[in-house]
């Protein structure tokens, strides 16, 4: 099921980031067709807190159409719910407004990549516990935090990803290795196979990033960590020894986004607009291409996966989110419908239990669920930032079924929500009839 598309437009004007780019520190300049992560200054202050309690769910004001041969997925009618949706705290900018390009929740804690620094914050008070990798602005801007094996994991601007250590006393972060490992290079660098060309008159061990690394994900099952890069590859560590084991040439461009499901299934989302589907088959070393899927008409920067990871869903700087979902008896994805609403790129995406969260360079967070009919509907609008929303971060609360919500923008500050979803009383009321 490949439908070729040979029109990968780039982000159009008014679906970028409304801001002037800076890159500096970088070992690499950003790829064509990227929504870039960092952002001029702002001196100004955040709006106020923003509540929101309504009977009946938010109506998404639909955007222009951006992709028209796919079906929109948004209900028409509302349901009956009560939404609440409350910022509850709020960081403001450092005076560098170093932009936030990665948030994480881990247990109690709240993980900030802001530039090259990582700050660990309680996640109930956002109460400073830790800051490390703050001292050395030549390794480039975190792009993604991960957490395997007891250890944490960053990806850098560096072409590095950098494991780290947590004490359990101090709560302070202590960096363990660099991958890919003295060991694993030592290794390798006698033989020449163990070389790819990766620029004109330019080689390295094919073990190592030759470009940003701009997303980790991570599979508990398998215990393996799944790397990609500007450098259009998808990299395959394992996590008890830190070895690299795979290195494929994912994408014709930039790689910008992965994600992994619970059965080994890889999804990796690139500039080139196309979104690819890796497999490892049965008795087999390497993985495989399973399925390119291609509806996007411009660069994918975001994917999420539902719990059970039947369902994707796919944002780019068209504006739209794609929800694919698997087909009976395969292992690939068919795109079933669109969410609409925001009206410029989508930079960030993340599933919580029954909730899908997207964050958008429109400054809103917005939040649907999909109901019983397949159809989903945008519960809430976090609005209040003032600068293009990067990144996401929530957990549900299992006591009070409240859902926790971080975003962070490219000014730097980070925003705590506390969003709450319930039937109308009324409609409790007929389900006990």
């Amino acid at each position: 099921m490949r439908v070729r598309s040979w029109l990968a437009s780039t982000c159009a004007t008014n679906s970028t980031l409304d801001s002037t780019f800076s890159f500096s520190n970088n070992h690499s300049q950003p790829p064509k067709h990227l929504a870039s992560d960092t952002s001029s200054s702002s001196n100004s202050t955040p709006s106020t807190t923003s509540t929101a309690t309504s009977s009946v769910s938010l109506q998404s004001n639909l955007s222009l159409q951006t992709l028209p041969s796919v079906p929109s997925l948004q209900k028409i009618t509302p349901e009956t719910l009560n939404v609440s949706s409350l910022c509850i705290n709020s960081l403001k900018p450092q005076k560098n407004h170093l932009p936030i390009t990665c948030l994480v929740v881990q247990d109690n804690l709240l993980y900030a990549a802001s530039s090259h620094e990582i700050n660990v914050y309680d996640r109930t008070d956002l109460s400073l516990v830790d800051s490390f990798n703050d001292k050395d602005s030549s390794l480039g801007s975190v792009k993604s935090v991960s957490f395997c094996d007891g250890k944490i994991f960053t990806a850098h601007q560096d072409c590095k990803i950098r494991a780290w250590k947590i004490s359990s006393t101090t709560k302070h972060h202590k960096l363990v290795t660099v991958l890919p490992t003295l060991n694993d290079r030592l290794r390798r660098f006698v033989l020449p196979k163990n070389y790819v060309n990766v620029r004109r008159h330019k080689k390295l061990l094919w073990i190592k990033h030759a470009d940003a690394v701009t997303g980790l994900a991570v599979n508990d099952n398998n215990g393996l960590i799944y790397s990609v890069s500007w450098d259009k590859s998808l990299k395959i560590w394992r996590a008890s020894d830190l070895q690299c084991l795979e290195s494929i040439k994912a994408h014709e461009d930039a790689v910008n986004a992965v994600a992994v499901s619970v059965d080994g299934m890889v999804y990796t989302g690139s500039a080139d607009c196309r979104i690819r589907v890796w497999g490892k088959p049965l008795n087999e070393k390497r993985h495989v291409l399973v399925a390119t899927l291609e509806k996007h008409k411009s660069a994918v920067n975001a994917l999420a996966l539902n719990d059970d990871g039947s369902v994707l869903f796919s944002g780019a700087c068209d504006r739209s989110i794609l929800v694919w979902e698997r087909e009976d008896s395969a292992n690939h994805m068919v795109v079933t419908g669109a969410l609409r609403g925001h009206n410029k790129a989508i930079l960030s995406l993340i599933n919580v239990s029954d909730l899908l969260l997207s964050g958008s360079a429109d400054r809103t967070v917005r939040i649907w669920r999909e109901g019983h009919d397949g159809k989903y509907i945008c519960l809430s609008v976090l609005d209040g930032h003032r600068k293009p929303v990067k990144t996401l971060a929530a957990v549900r609360d299992n006591d009070n079924d409240v859902v926790s919500v971080f975003s962070g923008t490219l000014d730097g500050e980070i925003k705590k929500w506390q969003l709450s979803v319930s039937p109308c009383s009324q409609d409790i009321a007929k389900m006990n009839l």
